[in-house]
Order: C-alpha cells, then structure tokens, then sequence
C-alpha cells in the first residue's frame, strides 16, 4: 500500500476478517483509513457494497486476506479469501514463503491455482528469497511448468519485521518505530516487485451503484445525538464503517481518553471499545473522576455499549498475572483476571436470551476472564465460543451492555441501530433504566 501510493497510485485498503490490528498499519501504509471485508458477518450484498462505496475514489484497490488462500470456518470456503476474490471479483496476488525450496513452489502454485478454477490471479511474489541463485531456480521452476507472471522475489530483511504481542501484530499507533518499518518495507517492495507491470494487468471494475441503499446509509430515523467514544492508546478497537455508520446516523463523536480525561460534557450515550486496557491500568486505575463519573451515568441510566477491553474497564478490579490489582469503574461487580493463554478466541455465535431461534456472528480473543461477587444479568446465550463463562456474554448493569464480543453492524447484526434506539428511548423518558 505504501508502495504504491509512493509512485502516485490512489489505494484504499480492505482486510479480510474481523482483525484490529493489521487494519491499523494497512491505514498507516496507504494514509486512509482500512476497512474490513468479513464474510462471516456481512452478506455478499454487503461485502460488495462497503467494497464499492470504498473503491471509488481509489486508482487501486488492496485486501489483505487471512491466513492461506482456502483457509476458512466453511469446509466448503465460502468464507475464505478465494470466496472474496469471487465475491469482488478481483484477481489473486500470491505471496508465497520460499525458504527451503524451489522446484516445489511451482508445485504449490499449481495446486493453489487447480483447487479452485473460478479464482483469477495476477501473479505471484516470491518472498524471503535466499540468493540470487536461489531466485533463479525458483523463477525458472514457474515459468516452467505455470503461466503465473513473477511480480517480485523479496529478499529476507530484518529491518521490516514487526513486533507481536497476543493478537498477533503490535498495533501501529502502540508501535515507536511503526512509520520507520513501513518506510523500510516500501522501499524492499520498489526495490525488488514490478508494481507497474501489476496495476497494468488488473482489470478496473465499473462500480454497481448498489451501495447507497446498503452501505452506511444510515438509521431512517436521524439521530443527533452526542456520544463519547473511548479513544486511545488503552481502547481503539473500532471498525471504520461503525464509525462512518454512526456519523452516517447524525450521531456525533466525541473521542476522549479514559487514561487521563473525563466524559465529555452533554453527552447522550458512552461507547468503550476493546484494546489493551490491560498494559495501561495504573494510568485507568488513577483516573478517579472518570470513574465516579462513569459510576453515576450509568446509574443515571445513561445507554453505554462496551466490548471486551470496555468491559474489562467497567468492572471492579484488574487482577494482572503478576497478581497486581488495579481498582477499575467498578460498575460490574466482578474482578478480572489476566491470563497467559487465550480464554476465548475466533468467530462467536450469540443469540439474546429472550430471541433464542435468531442467532447473529461476532468476533472475540481475550486473554482474561471475569469472576464475579454475585450472579449478574447475563444477555445473550453463547452458541458457539467462550463469552463470558463458556455459555453467556454480554452483562447489564441499568442501561450499560458489556461483553467480551466485538460486532460489526450489519442486517445480521444491527448493534448500533440498537444501542440508538436505547439511547433516544432514555431521551424521552421511555427506557425503563434509571
């Protein structure tokens, strides 16, 4: 992405799946903002829609898949990156990991290319080459025995290896030397790949027009309301389309950091978001007016939505594995409890315990759990995933709904359409939370 913006191409940039991170340093790279492609939770209808709206003003268009190429929940991989390249229509450029072998990656290549006829390819980058020799007898292997064009052989290079914590990647803005890696990887991609020669060859896709009835278009009932939205270093994970969806609604944001400012003033709702409130506790735990306040909003009945970190923010107490505590908002009362392994991880199905029959998709990876003082009001049921407790997500306290699921707004999965309607119930004096 930054490669090609450097040589004057526009490039809006999409990630497959429901990840944070990687969505971060693909919006550094490219300089707008990423969004994310997840056919688990947007229909194709949807998946075109974002896709097209987001295109348009864009000279190329890049999605970052996940893992390989078939990989997906599906045995069938209707939710692989094959299935949005079919979905989109767009051509596969293949990254392919060539250490230790040559002649086998000609192999691979017609076996990635075979598995799936319907799937079109732009061509193939061969990554981590050895040698020039070695770059030699792999090119001579493809060109051999495929028809695939090399777009580039990428030599190893310590300089762009990027730091990982427990979601993988360390996100960007968490990064020091974040600008500095991705100026490091744009100058290996210009030194060594053909961008040129891969823009030429692929295709431009006359847009649809069928996003303005489906993507962001809005609540049919405009809402303009005020809502704080945590934003910093401990909360910032949020899907780009969320935020295009609520400004879309008449909503507008106001970003605060719960790590060293209070809510803002004539506020109408909170919204706390996942992250890693967890490496900034002591800056949270200090923050005494936040909590109060926070503490007598939401027993005031004010509408808050909060998801994994945001929940982890609103209860008593952060234990670390250290068994450091950290006094927290102290709204659920339960304390957290750091753990070394995952507690929950992947693609989670819920249904709302008074709607069983109608299940809905959402993502989480935690790596803590809550242990709470008393029996709380749980919300939704896990189908699939851990949640909560291995069978619950999603706790209420008055009119604040917290749980470790992150979701994305969809017909599916309608969450902000929801929590709007709590808030202008409470503004009128229908919400039973007071």
């Amino acid at each position: 992405a930054a490669a090609a913006t450097s040589k004057d191409y526009s490039a809006q940039t999409f990630k497959k799946g429901p990840d944070y991170i990687d969505p971060l340093w693909l919006a550094m790279a490219s300089g707008q903002p990423c969004y994310n492609l997840d056919p688990r939770q947007q229909s194709e209808f949807e998946l075109a829609a974002l896709y097209e709206q987001r295109s348009e003003s864009a000279q190329i268009s890049l999605v970052e898949g996940t893992m390989g190429l078939h990989d997906g929940m599906d045995i069938s991989g209707s939710d692989s990156n094959a299935a949005i390249a079919k979905t989109l229509d767009l051509p596969v450029l293949l990254v392919v990991d060539c250490r230790g072998m040559h002649r086998t990656v000609a192999a691979l290549l017609n076996g990635l290319m075979l598995f799936d006829p319907d799937v079109a390819f732009a061509g193939v980058i061969l990554n981590r080459v050895k040698t020039d020799r070695h770059g030699r007898k792999i090119s001579n292997a493809i060109n051999t025995y495929t028809d695939l064009p090399i777009i580039g052989e990428v030599p190893e290079y310590s300089e762009v290896a990027i730091a990982e914590q427990n979601l993988g990647l360390l996100p960007a803005p968490d990064s020091p030397e974040a600008n500095n890696t991705i100026q490091s990887a744009k100058a290996l991609i210009l030194d060594h790949c053909d961008l040129d020669a891969l823009f030429a060859h692929v295709p431009t896709v006359e847009p649809e027009q069928i996003h303005d009835s489906a993507c962001n278009a809005g609540s049919t009932q405009s809402s303009n309301f005020r809502i704080a939205i945590a934003q910093d270093e401990a909360f910032h994970f949020y899907y780009q389309d969320d935020l295009d969806y609520l400004k879309a609604c008449g909503v507008e944001l106001i970003a605060f950091s719960p790590m060293s400012e209070c809510l803002p003033a004539n506020i109408d709702g909170l919204i706390i978001g996942g992250g890693f409130p967890e490496h900034h506790a002591q800056s949270l735990s200090e923050n005494e007016a936040l909590k109060c306040e926070i503490r007598e909003a939401i027993s005031a009945g004010m509408p808050v939505h909060a998801e994994c970190g945001g929940l982890m923010f609103l209860c008593q107490t952060l234990v670390t594995e250290q068994g450091v505590r950290w006094p927290l908002a102290g709204v659920i009362n339960g304390t957290i409890r750091m753990r070394k392994k995952p507690v929950g991880r992947g693609y989670i199905q819920l249904a709302e315990l008074d709607a069983p029959d109608h299940p809905f998709w959402a993502h989480e990876f935690h790596h803590s759990e809550v242990v709470f003082d008393s029996p709380p009001e749980f919300v939704y049921r896990v189908k699939r995933g851990h949640g909560i407790d291995g069978q619950h997500d999603g706790v209420r306290v008055h009119n604040a709904i917290a749980s470790y699921a992150h979701f994305r707004q969809s017909a599916s999965t309608p969450w902000i359409d929801n929590f709007l309607a709590r808030v202008r119930e409470q503004k009128i004096g229908l919400s039973n939370y007071v």
